[in-house]
């Protein structure tokens, strides 16, 4: 083993420490640049997710009609899927040919795609085409904004100041997450391609700003685009995530899809193309991703640790939407139809808690070391989801309240420095792939979270909401052929009927017309508590299941964060040299 300097990291800090004394104020405004950027992208990957009732309402389409769950899965996966598999060749391409270049494209090709979707004109099936084929492309402008702000912010901040940078940062990327569950909540009440407009004139100043304002700090890895490395791995992350996320549709007489040969062939393909990739980068004279990375523990384990917050917090997202929309916001007087705006405001106690923790852990791990942070956030967030398992499903809100906001102070606490130890663990002249691999796992993590927690649920709710929902529709006048029918139809129309703000038994039961029989109590059928007091202990026992599998996944990312080395603020890196390779080939270890 041998200790020896980074010889592109040394040229990297020779520019930094000039721009420091030439513009003074330059890391500053990086910071507030990349952290608009990343706001930006990560706000739209959710605020379309509490405006689907009004999205779906404006193009005059029932998403729970047969044949339209796939727009309804597109529209929330789209962007997803695309920017969690472009990221990594984004990133490459930045060591190629400067991150700054690549993340003013970025904000270019996210605003035209925002003008572009602010007016839709077309209805029904094809204006959902025209919105899913936007929030692709916008996807691809994200994935460009997201990967390259974290290689910038770390070639712009030197190492006593990075864990701060780089925390403001990722508070931007996951209170994005949750205030655009918020905003889309008011501005879809507003108008529905309202939660279009607003990213057209933030867009348009974050490109000028960054294009007058950015200067390339970083030094380029010149090379060629490693083509079959870029294509085994977008194409078998896309057919992996879209197969998990289809696993959620029923299949035949099963209440999933998780025993359909299309499912189970697209998650086998998808995994086979990834395991080709990784022997085709560990083969390539210039991979797009240096596989060797992972050799560095912080790298590795921080990547894992990440890749487990992001599932559990896109998670939570959705149970909590259900819960609230379902079930609480209802028995305590809200109509269906206005459950969306008020779930993302009874969430706020969550963003709040990442807001507040995450910039100041950013800050002391710099000083003490990432470990007891990520650790210490991770164990805070695995302990809530088993206090959230233990409170009634009809919560005090107080109770509620601080649980979510727990949570999300121990999300603040893990992510800074965790994404400060990721990106210090690299050599410089690979922050971007490297930024690149740290986004694909967030991003990820939140299209996994779909069909991980939704299947968790489905299969919670199968074994005891039939016989409840049965039993209920019979004592209330309807036949027991419709009562069996309905109450056999697969859990997820229930969970996404609650999850759009629709009245869920009167979408099941209008294919029947049920509720205009004689003897029907159709007022109670369709009130505010029918559904609510109907699914309140199947709900629970189906919550048991997913926020147990939540707590599993923060006690194995408390496990992985264990393995990070603790201070990343050397400026060294240590290689195992092997014959025809610098140190500037390798990772940090």
């Amino acid at each position: 083993m041998t200790t020896e300097l980074d010889p592109a990291l040394a040229e990297t800090d020779r520019r930094r420490r000039r721009m420091d004394h030439d513009h003074p104020h330059y890391k500053w405004v990086v910071l507030s640049n990349t952290t608009l950027g990343t706001l930006l992208a990560t706000i739209n990957a959710s605020i379309v997710l509490i405006s689907l009732p009004a999205i779906f309402r404006g193009i005059g389409l029932n998403p729970l009609a047969p044949g339209n769950v796939s727009y309804l899965l597109w529209m929330l996966m789209g962007y997803l899927v695309v920017s969690a598999v472009l990221v990594v060749p984004f990133g490459r391409l930045g060591d190629m040919y400067g991150r700054v270049r690549i993340y003013n494209v970025g904000f270019v090709v996210f605003t035209l795609s925002a003008i572009a979707l602010s007016f839709d004109p077309f209805h029904l099936d094809a204006g959902a085409i025209w919105l899913i084929a936007w929030r692709v492309i916008q996807g691809v402008g994200g994935a460009m904004l997201m990967t390259s702000s974290s290689a910038i912010l770390t070639d712009a901040f030197p190492a006593s100041q990075r864990g701060m940078a780089l925390g403001v940062n990722m508070v931007a990327a996951v209170a994005g997450s949750f205030l655009g569950l918020l905003i889309g909540g008011v501005l879809s009440e507003i108008h529905w391609q309202a939660i279009f407009w607003v990213g057209v004139p933030i867009g348009i100043l974050g490109t000028v700003w960054s294009m007058r304002s950015l200067r390339e700090l970083g030094v380029r890895n010149p090379g060629r685009m490693d083509w079959a490395g870029t294509i085994t791995f977008g194409v078998g992350l896309t057919v992996l995530l879209i197969g998990i996320t289809y696993g959620i549709q029923p299949y035949r007489d099963s209440t999933t899809g998780w025993t359909n040969p299309l499912v189970l062939g697209a998650i086998a393909g998808g995994l086979l193309l990834l395991v080709a990739f990784c022997f085709i980068e560990l083969r390539v004279a210039q991979p797009m991703v240096d596989i060797r990375l992972f050799r560095s523990t912080s790298f590795g384990m921080g990547n894992l640790a990440g890749l487990m917050s992001s599932v559990g917090r896109g998670g939570l997202q959705f149970m909590l939407i259900i819960w609230l929309q379902g079930i609480w916001l209802p028995l305590h007087g809200y109509s269906f139809e206005s459950t969306p705006l008020w779930a993302g405001i009874y969430m706020l106690p969550m963003t709040f808690g990442f807001l507040a923790a995450a910039p100041i852990a950013g800050s002391f791990a710099d000083r003490l070391g990432a470990r007891p942070f990520t650790v210490g956030g991770m164990v805070l967030m695995a302990v809530t989801f088993v206090a959230l398992v233990m409170i009634p499903v009809n919560f005090n809100y107080w109770v509620f309240a601080v649980l979510v906001f727990l949570n999300g102070l121990g999300g603040g606490i893990f992510t800074a420095p965790n994404t400060a130890a990721i990106m210090s663990s690299v050599p410089a002249a690979q922050r971007g792939a490297a930024s690149g691999v740290r986004a694909t796992f967030f991003n990820a993590g939140s299209s996994l979270s779909i069909g991980i927690f939704f299947s968790l649920m489905i299969v919670g709710l199968a074994g005891t909401l039939p016989n409840a929902m049965s039993r209920g529709l019979q004592e209330q006048g309807v036949s027991a052929t419709v009562a069996h029918d309905v109450a056999n139809l697969p859990p997820v129309g229930s969970l996404f009927a609650a999850f759009l703000g629709y009245n869920p038994i009167a979408e099941l039961l209008a294919p029947y017309d049920a509720l205009h029989q004689p003897g029907v109590n159709a007022e109670l059928l369709t009130g505010k508590t029918f559904f609510p007091h109907l699914i309140t202990e199947p709900f629970h026992a189906g919550l048991v299941v997913v926020f147990g599998a939540a707590a599993v996944m923060m006690v194995i990312g408390a496990i992985a964060s264990l393995f990070n080395p603790g201070r990343y603020g050397a400026e060294l890196v240590t290689v195992a040299q092997p014959p025809g390779t610098t140190s500037a080939d390798q990772p940090a270890g």
